[in-house]
């Protein structure tokens, strides 16, 4: 199999890197296209990489093409690729908001897979939701299923709204978990705590939490009753966070990432 990232940003490099390790790559190179030549330069480092700057040299050799680049470029990117890509390759979007139908319509493909991957995925640890066409195969699902699992785990949904919705869960969820622990490290830092022990308090604190989670079968409510004694001190934070209204808050904040990748869509 031969697999295209385009666009050597971030997360495009995250799943190149990744999918470099898939045995269904049958020791094929990733190839990898940018059109920055500092980039190509620093991409030829690297030896599992086959690095391209233009789409006619790349695009018709490949079975799975990813699309990693911003959303605004999308149009321009399909555009240019629609004369060169051949009916039984699929197409990969990790894009936020931009729909299969407009994929289909810009490319002329069938087989497409709109994905929304997160962070994590940079140490092995992410999440990617995806979604497929009809017209893509349950043999290519699991092959696709495999090539996202190389930067952690996937989960494959129903339908394009579960993936805006994800994009306000697991794809800006990062963001919501560093914010929380700001929070906290600027509170050890009040209470007198170095800035080296706040952010080791914080740091494993969570850590620490998240492998208690994964562990068992318990709810986070279950988790906070075995924390939280009546009259305690844990009890008195949770008080202060439901007084303040902290839960509906962060739901609040989630729908707010969910809809704007609505409006993406819209816009895109």
């Amino acid at each position: 199999m031969k697999v295209l990232v385009i666009g050597a940003g971030n997360m495009g490099l995250t799943y190149a890197e990744g999918m470099s390790k898939s045995k269904l790559l049958n020791k094929n190179k990733i190839m990898i296209l940018d059109k920055s030549a500092e980039k190509i330069e620093e991409l030829n480092q690297v030896s599992y990489f086959d690095a391209y700057s233009e789409l006619e040299h790349c695009v018709p050799k490949a079975d799975v093409i990813f699309i990693a680049v911003k959303p605004y470029h999308a149009v321009d990117v399909f555009k240019n690729i629609k004369s060169l890509v051949k009916t039984e390759q699929i197409i990969v979007s990790i894009m936020a908001g931009v729909t299969i139908g407009k994929i289909k319509e810009l490319t002329g493909l069938e087989k497409v897979v709109r994905a929304m991957p997160n962070l994590p995925a940079q140490i092995g640890k992410g999440l990617t939701s995806y979604v497929t066409s009809k017209e893509v195969s349950r043999i290519e699902i699991l092959t696709i299923a495999s090539l996202l699992n190389a930067t952690g785990k996937s989960i494959h949904v129903s339908n394009e709204k579960l993936i805006d919705a994800s994009t306000g869960i697991s794809g800006s969820g990062p963001a919501y978990v560093f914010y929380f622990m700001q929070s906290m490290m600027e509170a050890a830092l009040q209470m007198g705590f170095s800035k080296n022990d706040s952010t080791v308090l914080v740091s494993q604190t969570f850590t620490g939490a998240i492998e208690l989670f994964n562990q068992s079968s318990l709810s986070p409510n279950s988790w906070m009753d075995k924390v939280a004694s009546k009259g305690g001190t844990t009890r008195a934070a949770l008080d202060s966070m439901e007084d303040n209204n902290v839960n509906e808050l962060i739901k609040e904040a989630a729908f707010s990432a969910f809809n704007r990748a609505v409006e993406l869509g819209k816009e895109n």
